[in-house]
C-alpha cells in the first residue's frame, strides 16, 4: 500500500477540529483505504460502516437508533446512499463532550454536498482526496504515473494491459452504475461518446454550442452531461479569472480530464509508444502538470483559475493563496524561454513569482519573478512555498 502522508495528516487535524469530516473523491481513487489506514493508527474504538453492505445499511436504517451508542471514531463509507443519517448526525454533532467523532466517505455530488452544508453547517470540514500525486511516489515514478494516471489500482498494475484493462471497467462502472445511481439518466452509449469528444477537447476552453452541435442537442443539455462528469470529479472545469484592465477576457471555463490515465485510455494511447505518436501529447503533459501543481499545493476550488485575453495573453494556472498570486505555466519543453505573454501576465495580474513547469531537468531564473522549474521539482518547490509560509 502507498502511505498518503499528507492526506493522513490532514485528516487528523480536521478531526481535532471539527466533529464531522468528509473525505470526497472519485471512486476508486483509494477514499475507503486511507480511512483504514487512518482509523488503524486511532487511540479508541472505531466503528466501519460500509453504506454498499446490506447489513451495515441495515445498521443505520434507522440513524438515530443506530449510531447515538457509538463511541470513538465512527466511519460511514458510500455515506451518499443514506441521505436519511444527516440530519440525526446534527444532533449527534452538538452531544456534550463529543463521545464519537464522523468520518463520512462519498462521491463528491451536489446533492452530498448540499445536504452535508445544511445539515451539518458549522460542524463538518470537508476534504478531497484527489488520485496519487508525485510526492506519493517519487520523481523516478513520473513517467509511470503520467501514462497509467493516479488511480491506485491502474498505477500499481502488474502490466500496462491490465492498467488499461481496470481504466476501461472503470468507465463502464461509472456510466452503466454510479452516475444511474445519483439520478443521471442518459444513455451509456451516449455519455461515452461524450466523454471521449471531451478527452480531444482536454485542456481548451469549453464551447457548448460546439459539443450541443455534434450531438443534435441543446446547449442546456450539453452542459448537463459536463456537469454530472464535473461532479464526480473526472472532469475539471478551471474557471476564468476576470481582472480589472483594459483588456477583453475569456470568461468560459477551461475542461480538462482530470486523471492522466483515464484521458489516455479515451485517446486510445495506452502504451508509452500510442502517446508519443497522439497529437494530443502535449495537452496532456500540461494537464498532467496542471493537476500535480492543484494537489502538491492543496488548492481549493475556489483558488485556482487560468486567464487569457481575446489579445493573446494567457497564464495555464493562477492559485489565490490569501493574498498572494503565483502563477504556473506549463511547457512541454527541457529549454522553456520567456515569451511575451508570461510578462503582460506577470504584470497584470500582479503575481508574486511566476513559474514555468517544463519536461527538463534544470531549474534556472527566465526573468525578475520568474522561474523555470523541472515537473520532477515540483514536491520540492510546493515544501519550500510552504516552509516560506
Amino acid at each position: 500500500m502507498i502511505a498518503r502522508r499528507r492526506h493522513l495528516a490532514r485528516l487528523g487535524t480536521l478531526l481535532q477540529r471539527n466533529p464531522a469530516v468528509a473525505l470526497i473523491g472519485a471512486r476508486q481513487v483509494g477514499k475507503s483505504t486511507l480511512a483504514r489506514a487512518f482509523a488503524a493508527d486511532h487511540e479508541g474504538p472505531v466503528t466501519f460502516l460500509d453504506l454498499e453492505d446490506p447489513a451495515d445499511a441495515g445498521r443505520v436504517a434507522e440513524p438515530m437508533l443506530g449510531l447515538r451508542h457509538l463511541r470513538g471514531l465512527v466511519v460511514l463509507d458510500e455515506v451518499q446512499r443514506a441521505p436519511a443519517v444527516w440530519a440525526p448526525l446534527r444532533v449527534l454533532c452538538d452531544r456534550p463532550d463529543l463521545p464519537a467523532r464522523f468520518l463520512l466517505l462519498g462521491s463528491a455530488t451536489p446533492e452530498l454536498v448540499q445536504r452535508g452544508s445544511e445539515s451539518l453547517a458549522g460542524r463538518i470540514a470537508w476534504h478531497e482526496l484527489p488520485p496519487l500525486a508525485l510526492d506519493e511516489l517519487g520523481p523516478d515514478r513520473l513517467d509511470a504515473l503520467w501514462l497509467r494516471g493516479g488511480y491506485p489500482r491502474s498505477f500499481l498494475a502488474a502490466s500496462e494491459a491490465e492498467s488499461a484493462d481496470w481504466r476501461r471497467d472503470l468507465f463502464r462502472s461509472v456510466i452503466e452504475r454510479d452516475l444511474p445511481a445519483l439520478g443521471f439518466r442518459t444513455p451509456a452509449e451516449t455519455l461515452h461518446r461524450f466523454w471521449a469528444m471531451l478527452a480531444h477537447w482536454h485542456g481548451q476552453t469549453w464551447n457548448s454550442s460546439e459539443f450541443a452541435r455534434a450531438f443534435g442537442v441543446a446547449d442546456t443539455t450539453v452542459r448537463g452531461y459536463l456537469d454530472a462528469l464535473a461532479g464526480a470529479l473526472l472532469v475539471r472545469l478551471l474557471p476564468a479569472w476576470h481582472e480589472n484592465v483594459a483588456k477583453r477576457q475569456v470568461r468560459a471555463p477551461k475542461v480538462y480530464v482530470r486523471d492522466s490515465g483515464l484521458l489516455h485510455s479515451l485517446l486510445g494511447a495506452t502504451t508509452r509508444e500510442a502517446l508519443d505518436r497522439n497529437p494530443r501529447i502535449g495537452a496532456s503533459w500540461e494537464g498532467f502538470a496542471l493537476e500535480t501543481v492543484l494537489a502538491l499545493w492543496g488548492a481549493r476550488r475556489e483558488e485556482a483559475y487560468f486567464w487569457a485575453t481575446h489579445g493573446g495573453a494567457e497564464l495555464d494556472l493562477l492559485l489565490l493563496r490569501g493574498e498572494e498570486r503565483l502563477g504556473f505555466e506549463f511547457k512541454r519543453t527541457e529549454q522553456p524561454t520567456l515569451r511575451p505573454s508570461m510578462r503582460i501576465a506577470l504584470e497584470d495580474l500582479g503575481l508574486r513569482r511566476l513559474r514555468v513547469v517544463h519536461a527538463g531537468s534544470a531549474r534556472f531564473p527566465l526573468a525578475d519573478g520568474v522561474e523555470a522549474v523541472p515537473l520532477a521539482a515540483l514536491p520540492a518547490l510546493a515544501a519550500e512555498d510552504r516552509a516560506a509560509g
